[in-house]
């Protein structure tokens, strides 16, 4: 039987095991942390649909454990084979294959780099990664000092479209994130008054519009144009925050209760390590590009190496799911000849 190496065992990779299967091809999913799902394991409702992550997990967990897939978790690629052959790992050890998926996804980007905004320095600056994790892991929003927030501020584009961290691209799925987790804090706390720093809203995709309209009609979320310039820390721990309105042209100054900050993807660390493969080549982003857009978006310069979700550019997990299910086809396409 045919045998593929899946690096990363996120959305993307979890697909591709699952159809390679289907068509008679074993898969083998390397995944470095101790458990796959990726990113969606740190989820607790996705947009537009406010869908649990846990039944979207709990459905490709499912169909992955049907599909026999091989799972080595806790392991890392150290190195590509040259022409996708296999794989070597970090302890030195090799896995041998006829080809090679990269699905190992993106990173977050760190907001601590963003020093004005205080993350890591004052105790009520938060990520959208950690209203995620309350929301999953404690049903509630609170402070740092354990009260209920009254007014809460968003920030868009926090390691997105910014030259000073080098970071000039677009995330994409960060304004619908900042718009969900809106209308989640309004629905768990009807009193707060919550507002949106933004710069422009990017709303691509199926329901993406309707839900940013549902945000201001039915929610009453203040959308406001313009970046929070810098932020500092009350005597009560409060956040003072100034920034401009850009559609009035006037700047203005407030204390919220919480600031949280909407991360951006950036391009994995270790695609700098695959670029060592014959054939594998960078975006100036860092995200792996992919030898055409169009007609070989899922394919690299080396025959037996492919692309599937994230590796490539910020996507939303719709299409990491299908890029799984197509890459699978390509492989499957090139091993049966």
């Amino acid at each position: 039987m045919k045998r593929v190496i899946i690096i990363g065992g996120g959305v993307a990779g979890m697909q591709s095991a699952i159809s390679l299967s289907q068509m008679g091809i074993h898969p083998v999913i390397i995944e470095k942390e101790a458990q796959i799902g990726g990113k969606l394991t740190k989820w607790d409702r996705l947009f537009p649909t406010m869908t649990p992550a846990q039944e979207v997990l709990g459905t490709l967990t499912r169909k992955v454990a049907d599909s026999q897939a091989e799972i080595l978790t806790s392991r890392e690629v150290q190195q590509i084979e040259p022409e996708g052959r296999g794989v070597t790992l970090s302890d030195g050890s090799r896995v041998d294959a006829d080809a090679v998926i990269i699905a190992s996804g993106f990173d977050l980007f760190p907001a601590e780099l963003k020093e004005e905004y205080g993350y890591q320095i004052y105790d009520n600056v938060y990520t959208t990664v950690d209203i995620e994790r309350m929301f999953r892991e404690e049903g509630c929003i609170h402070t740092k000092e354990g009260k209920t927030p009254r007014t809460i501020a968003f920030l868009h584009c926090v390691g997105s479209r910014d030259e000073k961290v080098n970071q000039r691209h677009c995330s994409r799925v960060c304004c619908i994130t900042g718009v969900k987790q809106a209308i989640e804090m309004k629905q768990a706390l009807p009193e707060a008054e919550i507002f949106s720093f933004y710069m422009d809203m990017r709303m691509f995709g199926p329901g993406y519009e309707e839900l940013y309209r549902q945000a201001q009609q039915e929610f009453n979320i203040h959308f406001v144009r313009g970046r929070i310039s810098e932020a500092s820390q009350t005597i009560d721990h409060r956040i003072q925050i100034k920034a401009e309105d850009t559609l009035i042209g006037r700047p203005l100054k407030m204390s919220v209760d919480m600031l949280i900050l909407i991360v951006g993807m950036k391009a994995g660390a270790s695609n700098e390590r695959w670029q060592r493969c014959g054939g594998v080549e960078l975006y100036p982003s860092s995200f792996l590009r992919p030898v055409d857009q169009f007609t070989g978006n899922l394919n690299s310069g080396a025959e037996r190496i492919f692309y599937a979700g994230t590796v490539t550019a910020p996507k939303n997990i719709g299409e990491s799911l299908n890029e799984g299910m197509a890459v699978a086809h390509q492989v499957a396409q090139l091993l049966n000849q």
